[in-house]
């Protein structure tokens, strides 16, 4: 039995891993522009400025943005021992869309402040939602979830005024665009220091994958596994904020990826275990690269990533309930 889930898992992994590099290569050639190899090979001045301008960053960041999604879904499942936990938890996405509404309407459009002020957003609403979980006489998961709550609340209450007093004919559809997710922006100027934090944060994640398990039992019995249960659970949660962060201040929000993602992993494979999370980062990053090509190949005008993260993730998540009977 264990030789077999052992196979079973190397094997779930490896095809994951073949479609990333197959979801990978394709989308460098797809588009409205034609783009070959033999062009590039070529010296083909503007394919090369096609392709390095726009595909391969583009392509980078759906990959990596996919799987620190997916990565980030799985820890806040385990953390908050809830199967509907994602960003929303603790008012990171919430958060940082009324930073990027908020550098829209007061800064500027420009890609850059944009990126920032979403960033900012979001680590903003994360440490105040562990501030006021803090600060409550209860210190547990309901506790951090009743905070996470407030904080989405407020951040969706802020982004209302700050939709309210933006020009309808210019800001207004700035922070629309923004709040339904593209990556039809996305430069290599863009993404090397959200990539940096991203990757900073999945290291953390990665070698605390044993606290966070741990995590996920009662606060009594981790702290008798010799776990400092408040500690611990605010750098974990920290460092999985900052992978989300790092993301959707590049993408705007991408719904579905961090809920999903981590949800099929477990589903295929049965277990909890660190496979279960560096599937659920595979499964992500082919997710969002996939819903991305659809975005920019299937409509004259490209469309909002988070349409096709959705149409992609709700059937197919009903598929694995119905054919496995639902989650572990």
């Amino acid at each position: 039995m264990d030789s077999y889930r052992r196979y079973k898992r190397t094997g779930w992994l490896a095809a994951a891993i073949l479609l990333v590099i197959g979801a990978f290569i394709l989308s460098l050639f797809l588009g409205k522009y034609p783009l070959g190899l033999a062009d590039l090979l070529a010296g083909d001045t503007q394919a090369g400025k096609v392709f390095f301008t726009l595909r391969l960053p583009r392509t980078i960041m759906a990959v990596a943005g996919g799987f620190g999604l997916g990565a980030a879904g799985w820890v806040y499942q385990m953390v908050f021992r809830n199967p509907l936990a994602a960003p929303d938890v603790v008012g990171v996405s919430s958060g940082a869309s009324a930073g990027a509404a908020a550098a829209i309407l007061f800064l500027s459009a420009a890609p850059a402040l944009v990126t920032a002020g979403a960033f900012i957003g979001g680590l903003l609403a994360v440490l105040l939602a562990l501030g006021l979980s803090a600060l409550a006489p209860g210190k547990g998961h309901g506790t951090i979830v009743l905070a996470g709550v407030a904080v989405h609340s407020l951040a969706q209450t802020v982004l209302m005024f700050l939709k309210l007093a933006a020009d309808p004919e210019k800001e207004l559809a700035s922070i629309e665009y923004w709040i339904m997710g593209s990556l039809n922006a996305v430069t290599l100027t863009k993404i090397g220091v959200p990539l940096l934090v991203c990757a900073a944060g999945l290291v953390v994640l990665f070698l605390l994958y044993r606290q966070i398990q741990i995590l996920s039992v009662e606060e009594g019995e981790a702290r008798l596994l010799g776990v400092s249960v408040g500690r611990m659970r605010l750098l974990v949660l920290l460092a999985a904020t900052l992978v989300v962060t790092a993301v959707v201040s590049v993408t705007g929000l991408i719904s579905f990826v961090g809920l999903l993602a981590p949800h099929t992993a477990r589903l295929l494979i049965r277990e909890n275990g660190k496979t279960a999370l560096w599937l659920g980062g595979l499964v992500g990053s082919i997710l969002l690269c996939g819903a991305d090509m659809l975005a920019r190949s299937v409509a004259a005008a490209e469309l909002p990533v988070s349409i096709f993260t959705s149409l992609l993730g709700a059937p197919f998540l009903i598929y694995l309930m119905m054919r496995r009977g639902g989650w572990e």
